[in-house]
């Protein structure tokens, strides 16, 4: 019988483990037509990026109605671009971002959305009649007809020439009697004649086309058979084009075509090979455990662009870089739940009530870690720019998903295994804890000790804080004799990146500056890439000769960005702010989920991470860009994530003890003990983070090279804060409250929500 058992044991692993295969090829096929029908950003696929200040030119206040006339002028002309799927953001009071990825002339579409609205009435046969001076500027609302229809109320200015123009057009005949709106009229291609130009449609500059019946020297009506949305919007265009105002170009970034496909390829190269070597890592170190993890992180992957195609987000190097770094953080959730489920088997526990406990005891250590993530990518959204939003959107994804994929199904599916009975006795090939590991409690064998408790982490805890502040300080004297390498982002000008397969030189590029009147030593080289950074900001037309003068004589992808002092403030304020608030929102909840002396410590080696950026940023002379930031706020996250993993598992012991009766040393050995019983997986998560950085450091693109700098120096930081400075800060805290009656917090346990998770943990 148990023979037969085993049988059927094994055949349901190979049945079960046949459609994982077939389940993951299935998604192979279908990741292809996923990832292809994405929207790309323009650092991928080319384009440019303009931010606008908009004013009106009379100096009265831009307020929400102007700006939004505008933004609807900005659309509508966007829509003769024939660009698809463009973006047109109002950010603040007064500011208009538009991306036009893939658009095929950047300086026509800079000159067309540049230039001031233009409203003009016009007869059928295209003779001007009026322009926007007869109106009232803004003025034109919402109103009804005799019907009580949506029509279009127009407020007069100049009334004699408006009853002129209207009675001579009254009286001719019926078909000719009208009066067309235009709003930026083109005498090459807009004609009311030609085909195909019907008035109020996408792409056509013809606002409406209106009967005269008799002249009106008063305010009038525009009616027709129009919806409230149709009115709404001409109304705004009406509004736009009889404004005064002007936009002023205070950032851009103009990407060529090449450059953007060039980035996109190496990006992914890079993004395959890591996920390829994080999978193989959980393979070698977790065996068929790390085969099923494998698999969920191919769901994950997928499901994780899934979302992102439904929710329209655009994708950008950033995301990519976002989603390649959560691949790394969620297998952390499974590192978790493993080493969790390897604790109890080493105890002498079965597989199956191993699975149970161990996965029990992981989740309140997940959830955690990855709601602190979620604080960080929720204030980087609200407060960073346009590419850090775009990667704090991936991130939020990423963790969204993690905690179902990586979490949820992971366990269902090591349950299902589980439960064929076939690893009950072949631990090894299921998690990788040999047999003779496991002692047979019913006989008094000694639970096998954990080799890492062994090391006393906190005994030079002088030294570790010593090499941290040694770090600190030179950098900080660095910081404070040369300043930090600031990009454009927080230093306003311009930046401009040739790359090339042709021969280029320092020397040859300064030449060619000063043939284009550009001043500037500050050009260097990387390989078959040019970087030049300069002190002023190039306009359009400036932008559109260095682009065209390095492709044509370097057959060079060129990619140009522009930053003014307006924007360069603001994100410098931005920056400072959603720093403090990201360390705010940690105070808060890990003083709710654990206790205030919990939070302080990991603030306090929250800080230290960022010091030690700032820090090794200052040493090499690495640029400080708007990425740069985003990765300390990733750091914040992630380095919070693997700090809470060590104080659940402190919190955990120390609820073993009566605290009035644990005296200092108890205490100290008690949270090194922790340390060391964490330390495995702190290894491999750090390892498996690590792992998909230093690939896209090496094959990456350099638009991410900052970024990823930042992101290696800050996980190395992490890691090292959360064994040696969050939690000697938290031991220093608590240590003068040895003795007392402790107060007792409730705690949030995992108990009700995993008993809701029929067939996965129960």
């Amino acid at each position: 019988m148990a023979k037969s058992n085993k049988t059927n044991g094994k055949k349901g692993v190979i049945f079960k483990s046949i459609i994982l295969i077939v389940l993951v090829t299935i998604i192979g096929f279908l990741f292809v037509p996923l990832f292809k029908g994405l929207k790309f950003g323009l650092d991928l696929q080319g384009g440019f990026e303009i931010l606008y200040k908009a004013e009106t030119i009379d100096g009265s206040k831009m307020n929400n109605e102007k700006l939004t006339a505008t933004y609807k002028t900005l659309s509508k002309r966007i829509d003769s671009l024939g660009v698809s799927e463009p973006e047109i953001v109002i950010e603040g009071s007064d500011r208009i971002r538009v991306k036009l990825a893939g658009v095929k002339d950047p300086d026509e579409a800079r000159t067309q959305l540049s230039t001031v609205a233009t409203l003009s009435f016009r007869d059928v046969d295209d003779n001007l009649l009026m322009t926007s001076e007869v109106l009232q500027a803004g003025r034109a609302k919402i109103g009804q007809d005799q019907q009580g229809n949506p029509a279009v109320s127009l407020s007069i200015k100049d009334k004699d020439k408006f009853y002129a123009v209207t009675k001579s057009i009254s009286e001719k005949e019926s078909g000719k009697n009208l009066i067309v709106i235009w709003l930026d009229y083109n005498e090459m291609t807009d004609s009311y004649s030609k085909e195909g130009n019907q008035c109020g449609t996408s792409g056509s500059n013809c606002l409406s086309a209106a009967t005269v019946s008799q002249g009106f020297a008063s305010d009038v009506i525009i009616q027709g058979n129009f919806t409230q949305e149709e009115v709404s919007n001409l109304v705004d265009l009406i509004n736009s084009g009889s404004l005064p105002s002007k936009l002023t170009e205070i950032s851009s970034t103009t990407v060529g075509a090449s450059f953007g496909e060039g980035t996109l390829n190496t990006t992914l190269i890079a993004g395959i090979i890591a996920i390829l070597a994080i999978m193989l890592i959980l393979i070698l170190v977790y065996h068929y455990s790390g085969f099923i993890s494998s698999v969920s992180m191919m769901i994950y992957t997928f499901l994780v662009f899934g979302v992102f195609w439904i929710v329209g987000g655009v994708l950008t190097l950033p995301g990519i870089a976002a989603l390649v770094l959560g691949i790394g953080m969620a297998v952390d959730s499974n590192v978790i739940t493993f080493s969790r489920i390897k604790e109890e088997l080493l105890k002498g526990k079965s597989l199956s009530t191993a699975f149970r406990e161990g996965s029990k005891s992981s989740f309140s250590a997940i959830i955690d870690s990855n709601l602190t993530t979620i604080i960080v990518a929720i204030i980087m959204f609200i407060f960073g720019e346009s590419s850090i939003k775009g990667f704090a959107t991936m991130l939020i994804i990423t963790v969204l998903v993690t905690m179902f994929t990586m979490v949820f199904l992971t366990r269902f599916l090591l349950k299902i295994f589980v439960n064929t009975g076939y690893f009950d006795d072949k631990t090894n090939l299921f998690i990788n804890v040999k047999s003779k590991d496991i002692p047979n409690v019913s006989k008094n064998e000694q639970v096998k000790e954990n080799k890492f408790t062994k090391i006393n982490f906190l005994k030079h805890r002088k030294i570790t804080i010593c090499i941290s502040l040694l770090i600190i300080v030179v950098g900080g004297v660095l910081i404070g004799v040369k300043g930090l390498n600031l990009g454009i982002d927080y230093k306003a000008g311009t930046s401009i990146t040739v790359v090339s397969d042709n021969k280029m030189s320092i020397k040859s590029i300064r030449e060619d500056l000063k043939e284009l009147e550009i001043p500037t030593d500050n050009v260097t080289k990387n390989d078959e890439e040019i970087y030049i950074r300069l002190d002023k900001t190039l306009d359009g037309e400036k932008v559109k000769e260095v682009n065209s003068y390095f492709e044509e004589k370097y057959e060079a992808k060129v990619n140009i960005g522009v930053v003014s002092n307006m924007v360069q403030k603001e994100l410098v304020k931005n920056a400072i702010l959603s720093v403090l608030i990201a360390l705010i929102g940690i105070i808060i909840y890990v003083s709710i989920r654990f206790k205030f002396s919990y939070a302080v410590g990991g603030v306090i080696a929250l800080l230290h991470d960022v010091a030690i950026m700032f820090s090794v940023f200052a040493i090499f002379r690495f640029e400080v860009s708007s990425m740069f930031i985003a990765a300390v706020l990733a750091i914040i996250g992630y380095s919070i994530n693997d700090t809470i993993v060590s104080f659940d598992r402190i919190r955990e012991n120390l609820a073993k003890e009566e605290w009035k009766k644990l005296t200092k040393e108890k205490f100290e050995e008690i949270c090194n003990r922790s340390i060391g019983e964490t330390f495995t997986r702190t290894i491999y998560t750090t390892v498996t983070t690590l792992l998909p950085v230093v690939i896209l450091i090496v094959l990456g693109s350099s638009g991410i090279f900052t970024f990823n700098m930042a992101m290696l120096f800050g996980l190395i930081a992490g890691t090292y804060s959360s064994i040696f400075i969050a939690t000697i800060v938290f031991m220093q805290l608590e240590k003068k409250n040895l003795g007392k009656e402790e107060k007792k917090k409730k705690v949030y346990t995992d108990d009700i929500e995993e008993k809701k998770i029929k067939g996965i943990n129960c």
